[in-house]
C-alpha cells in the first residue's frame, strides 16, 4: 500500500510528522490549508480510520500505526482544545520516499 505522510503544524507552530498507511488522507486533508481545530481531528480521524480498514481488506489486520497516529493526533488535540479559533495547517503531503504529492 503506498504509505503518505502528512506534516502538521499546531496552533503554537510546532510541526508534526504523521503517518497514515494508505493515500486516501488526500481525500481529507489539503497541502497548505488551514482547519479548524475539531474539523482538523474530525478529517484526521475518517481518514485514517478508512486507511486502518484498507489495511485489513489487503492484509487481513488492522494498521496500528494508523491508530497510534489517531491517538497521538487526539492527545495533542486536546491541549489545544480550549484556545479560541485554534487552527491546525497542514504544511504538507509527502510519499514515504520522500517525493511531496
Amino acid at each position: 500500500m503506498p504509505e503518505i505522510y502528512f506534516h502538521v503544524r499546531w496552533p503554537d507552530g510546532v510541526t508534526q510528522r504523521c503517518y497514515s498507511p494508505s493515500t486516501v488522507v488526500e481525500d481529507y486533508l489539503v497541502a497548505g490549508r488551514e482547519y479548524e481545530l475539531t474539523d482538523f481531528v474530525e478529517r484526521s480521524r475518517t481518514a485514517l480510520g478508512i486507511a486502518g480498514e484498507r489495511v485489513k481488506e489487503k492484509f487481513g489486520f488492522y494498521c496500528t500505526g494508523a491508530s497510534d497516529q489517531l491517538a497521538q493526533i487526539e492527545r495533542t488535540a486536546v491541549v489545544y482544545a480550549a484556545a479560541d479559533g485554534a487552527k491546525v495547517t497542514v504544511e504538507s503531503l509527502v510519499n514515504a520516499d520522500g517525493s511531496r504529492r
